[in-house]
């Protein structure tokens, strides 16, 4: 056994009772382009636009090739500034005033009042800067904000601009700094839980200082558990570190599907005042790790259904949101799955505090490269003066959150072929991990098999993580029977939501810049969902899989890309693709076929998804391959009322054709008989196809599919009809081509106009299409496979938000959205 631990929880805290960080997002303003002088407070910035943050600039566009599609074909790079102007009252002077930045993109400079304060290369990492040496009191302050992301700085699109939230601190000189707890519950049983809690306790004074230190522990509803304090003499400009453990006694631990959190308030209590209160959100739970039973959470085995996600929100940008975040992880949880893998840098902290509150685990990835690049402006150029503090940052920014199961040092790193600086790194960034947070383990997809186990990479870290490898899981387990082994990266399949291309094609630029939702095809190194469950199934004590990618996402348009001579080298002579057809859900959270196939593995709860549509003009007597994905036993297919037969899952297989690279470069090629899918094959005529699903012999639901008319009306279906008014929140409408009958047009494009009025905005539209340079900030989108996005967006007033669905020929659609206090 490689790992045996009784791991802890840990938490993000973004509330604080006495000190509170106070959001510092509004009213900034925003200059495109170089501004000589710009950070001087004198600098006149009257024609400079006002925005709010989180501030995405580039999602505005324009679609260019120029801007290269593999970063989304967006304007990210270049220079851009921030100006903020604010006063603090006289009753702030002698506090320890700062700001954090949850992440910037990137290559951040920050002044105040004409005064460099600090900054950031890395785009994706928090960092705090002290404003209180050059503030004013009672007048205005000036910060001001420099950013130059540079293009192919990433392999998929950064996103730019304060696209994170930002922060201010208002502290006493004795505080405790950020990030400054850390719980952790050594010994969990169901009747009892230790809580190991250190606090850091910063004097910024010159002089020694005695306080209490008092820790408090509360239970999610706000009921007091416990506490326990310790006098401290704090030394005079320094930090003290004050361990307090408590025993909590029938504790509530936090599991997937009863996500509990507690909260450590901790106070810092003088003879006279209180200097601070710093609360602190966590979870008791334990984690297991073993190579006889994979990992137990609570004792309990769970294996990884996890997916990998990108950072960026679709339409929205790279701009955190809260909402959209939630709804990605709603439809995440709705699939099965129960893990995300934070592709490939650090998460937003709301991504992390949203798992830590809907039960779902997290592996957080550090590095997408170390020193050598894979692209000409990559992370490369900072590793070596920013990578350890980088690393620390991202772990104590994290490591309260009962979620975080996992820190990963790296994906598919380059020093994979390196026979020396590979292992070393790589036992450094572990040791820089182990200081930090010894509870959890580290690993790192590695890809190119088997260099990473040959020049001893694999062997320092605790789970060793391999991408695109489901036949060597067995191997490697009976070659390094003390490795603990998961599939960090699986599949890769690309698919284009409502698109069937017949016959079944190999792995082609097809001219349309779509590509077949039959989920068959992908890139060299790609293979059906249906090869990994299996290797799983097969492989007892492997952790589980982590799914490229859960939703599509901006840039990476796979397989129309590469430098092409006739578009002067930019990255993509098949524009306009310009974004993922990897995603199990398309970019607007629309259900890929694909998706349906994972609930089918990963859920109990009885369902079946029939596919393809049934619209095949011009095939008439055709043959067409009809799927069906369940978790029940067997199904049956009717067309028009008659039966095609029964067939029952894992007995009647379906022949996949197959073609992807498998380990050393060797091409596995030919068919694969999946005993995940059921299929027929169909002579096509008019009318409609239906499916039964049975369990234990007995009916348990059905689906059907009619051809569709022609298209004569909208259909709206707001994912929620009431939100907050609180200038942030979103409801996401579904738009959809219909017939006169009230089926789905699957092949229907109309251009759809949007009216919105009252107490909200358009946020944004979409429809899916990876290969489309319509304006993502419109009032209009065409409709794509019948289907396409409104995104709206409240204002601070409650209230109403009409919504009207128009386009020529149709019956127009309406929508009230309720907004409340």
């Amino acid at each position: 056994m490689r790992i045996k631990a009784v791991f802890l929880t840990v938490v993000v805290s973004l509330q604080l009772v006495y000190s509170q960080p106070v959001s510092f997002n509004s009213s900034w303003l925003f200059h495109k382009g170089e501004a000589e002088g710009a950070q001087h407070a004198a600098y006149v910035d009257k024609e400079w636009r006002k925005v709010d943050l989180p501030h995405d600039w580039a999602i505005e566009g324009p679609f260019d090739i120029k801007y290269n599609a593999r970063c989304g074909g967006l304007p990210f790079h270049g220079t851009g500034w921030y100006r903020k102007y604010f006063k603090l009252p006289d009753s702030a002077k002698g506090k320890y005033i700062t700001l954090h930045f949850d992440g910037a993109m990137y290559n951040a400079e920050v002044w105040l009042n004409g005064n460099y304060i600090g900054g950031r290369p890395n785009g994706y990492v928090g960092f705090t800067v002290d404003l209180t040496p050059h503030l004013k009191f009672g007048t205005d302050n000036v910060i001001a904000v420099r950013l130059t992301p540079e293009d192919l700085s990433s392999r998929w699109y950064p996103g730019a601009g304060i696209y994170r939230n930002t922060w201010l601190h208002i502290k006493s000189p004795i505080h405790v700094p950020q990030w400054g707890t850390f719980v952790t519950s050594p010994l969990v049983t169901a009747d009892s839980a230790s809580v190991n809690i250190k606090s850091e306790i910063l004097n910024m004074n010159s002089k020694t200082e005695k306080v209490r230190v008092r820790n408090s522990v509360y239970t999610q509803q706000g009921i007091f558990v416990d506490k326990t304090e310790t006098d401290v003499v704090l030394k005079a400009l320094s930090t003290t570190l004050v361990e307090h453990e408590m025993l909590v006694m029938q504790p509530i631990l936090w599991e997937l599907n009863n996500p509990h959190l507690y909260k450590v308030v901790t106070e810092v209590i003088g003879k006279h005042e209180k200097y601070d209160t710093y609360e602190t959100d966590f979870g008791i739970r334990s984690i297991e790790y073993s190579t006889q039973n994979g990992f137990l959470l609570n004792g309990k085995l769970t294996r990884f259904q996890g997916v990998c996600l990108h950072h960026d929100l679709g339409a929205l940008g790279a701009a955190v949101n809260l909402r959209a975040t939630e709804r990605q992880l709603e439809i995440m949880k709705s699939m099965g799955a129960n893990a995300i893998r934070t592709s490939h840098n650090p998460p937003s902290p709301e991504q992390v505090a949203l798992c830590d509150r809907m039960g779902i685990l997290v592996q957080v990835e550090a590095f997408d490269v170390w020193r050598k690049a894979k692209v000409e402006n990559g992370y490369n150029k900072f590793f070596d003066e920013w990578h350890e503090c980088d690393l620390r940052d991202m772990i104590r920014t994290f490591r309260n959150s009962p979620s975080v199961v996992m820190w990963s040092v790296g994906n598919e790193i380059l020093e994979q072929n390196d026979p020396v600086a590979g292992k070393e790194i790589t036992r450094r960034l572990v040791e820089i991990c182990r200081d930090e947070d010894a509870t959890r383990p580290t690993t790192a997809g590695f890809n190119l098999y088997p260099q990473p186990i040959k020049n001893g990479m694999a062997g320092e870290i605790d789970l060793v993580g391999f991408n695109y490898k489901p036949r060597r899981y067995k191997e490697v387990i009976q070659q390094y029977p003390d490795w603990i082994v998961y599939g960090s990266e699986t599949s890769s399949i690309v698919s284009s939501r409502g698109v069937y291309h017949l016959p079944f094609e190999k792995y082609t630029l097809h001219p349309s810049l779509q590509i077949t939702s039959y989920d068959i095809i992908g890139p060299p190194w790609a293979y059906p969902p249906d090869i990994e469950f299996e290797a799983i199934d097969s492989n007892p004590t492997v952790l589980g899989e982590f799914v490229w990618t859960g939703f599509d996402y901006l840039g990476e348009p796979t397989p129309f890309g590469g430098r092409d001579n006739s578009t002067n080298g930019y990255w993509n002579g098949h524009w306009p693709a310009r974004s993922s057809y990897f995603g199990i859900v398309d970019l607007c959270g629309l259900p890929k076929d694909r998706f349906y196939l994972y609930q089918s593995q990963w859920t109990k709860e009885p369902m079946v998804h029939l596919l393809p549509h049934w619209n095949w003009e011009g095939h008439e007597g055709q043959l067409i391959p009809v799927f069906a994905y369940t978790n029940c036993d067997e199904v049956e297919l009717f067309v028009n009322g008659k039966s095609f037969g029964k067939k029952i899952k894992g007995v009647d297989k379906t022949t996949l054709p197959i073609n992807f690279i498998d380990w050393m470069g060797g091409r596995y090629t030919g068919t694969y008989d999946s005993p995940y899918r059921l299929s027929w094959n169909v002579p096509y005529e008019h009318g409609e196809i239906k499916v039964v699903a049975y369990k234990a012999g007995k009916p348990m639901l059905s689906k059907q599919i009619f051809t569709a008319g022609q298209p004569a009306k909208i259909e709206l279906i707001p994912d929620r009809n009431v939100i907050n008014a609180n200038g942030q929140d979103l409801s996401f409408i579904t738009v959809r081509i219909l017939d006169e009958n009230g089926n789905l047009c699957p092949r229907a494009d109309n251009l759809v106009h949007f009216k919105v009025k009252g107490e909200g905005i358009i946020a944004a539209v979409d429809n899916g299409n990876a290969a489309s340079v319509e304006s993502f900030q419109a009032n209009f989108r065409k409709a794509f496979s019948g289907q396409c996005m409104l995104i709206v967006k409240s204002n601070t007033n409650s209230g109403e938000i009409s919504v009207v669905a128009e386009s020529d020929n149709l019956t127009s659609a309406k929508a009230t959205i309720h907004t409340k206090m």
